[in-house]
């Protein structure tokens, strides 16, 4: 179940409430009881074990690039 960060503005104190992506937008209260609470934006990280470059089996061959697509930038 996804977890969504809050802000209280009333005592500052910042917590996480798990529930259903359907009620991503419900109001929360914070643990001391107060309502003035503000939902806060969450950073997402993805990540891989893989790092960037030809796929698998490509071979060495290629048409390069770089930043000029092919030609020579001198």
């Amino acid at each position: 179940m996804p977890r969504y960060e809050f802000r209280c503005r009333s005592c500052d104190d910042t917590f996480e409430v798990s529930r259903p992506m359907a009620e991503s937008s419900a109001p929360a209260s914070c643990p001391a009881g107060h309502d003035d609470t503000v939902k806060l934006l969450s950073a997402v990280a993805v990540g891989g074990t893989r790092s960037a470059g030809p796929p698998p089996g490509a071979g060495g061959a290629g048409g390069g690039g770089g930043c000029c697509g092919g030609g020579c930038c001198g």
